[in-house]
């Protein structure tokens, strides 16, 4: 289940990348448009309604064509930010985070400003697909985070790249161990 940005919706080509990794691993995908969007608005809503819709969706889907199967989470900059934030609550397996905005671009030295904390709470296999020249800052690897850098910034143009990211992270014996049968 993947969540779009802030401003933009689930076209977007590194959103289309990482499905097309997942559909090729024989995996199903479930693509989210938060409520804000499909109401034609163009400014994300408060976290925690973000959070809810969220929760809300994958609920529903969990009582139907989900029921039962392992779920891997994530989404691009701010659906990043809301899948790992309810990571915990959904009970993901691991979560995929594109362009993960550390922090505000040029508020990398205000530690007030840091997303980090939210990408920290994670405990379960998480990648990070980040560019390497991303003004939204890199996080560092940590317990259960690989971090991948692709070519470009924070828009993540770099298809082939992410795609292939995401199949390896995938395919990968720590992702299968830990995550069961994804």
């Amino acid at each position: 289940m993947l969540g779009h940005g802030a401003g933009g919706g689930v076209e977007s080509p590194d959103l289309v990348a990482a499905k097309d990794a997942a559909l090729a691993a024989g995996l199903s995908v479930v693509l989210v448009e938060q409520p804000y969007r499909v109401a034609g608005r163009k400014s994300p809503a408060p976290a925690a309604q973000l959070d809810a819709a969220w929760t809300s969706v994958l609920g529903q889907l969990r009582e139907g064509d989900l029921e039962g199967l392992p779920v891997v989470c994530g989404g691009r900059s701010a659906g990043a930010r809301v899948a790992c934030r309810t990571a915990a609550e959904v009970g993901a397996v691991a979560l995929l985070c594109l362009a993960f905005p550390v922090h505000p671009p040029g508020r990398g030295d205000d530690p007030t400003k840091s997303r980090l904390p939210e990408l920290d709470a994670v405990t379960v296999p998480t990648l990070v697909v980040q560019g390497e020249r991303d003004p939204f800052g890199i996080p560092a690897e940590g317990p259960n985070r690989t971090v991948v850098l692709v070519p470009g910034t924070h828009s993540l143009r770099s298809t082939a790249a992410i795609g292939a990211a995401v199949s390896d992270w995938l395919a990968s014996d720590m992702l299968q161990a830990t995550a069961g049968a994804v």
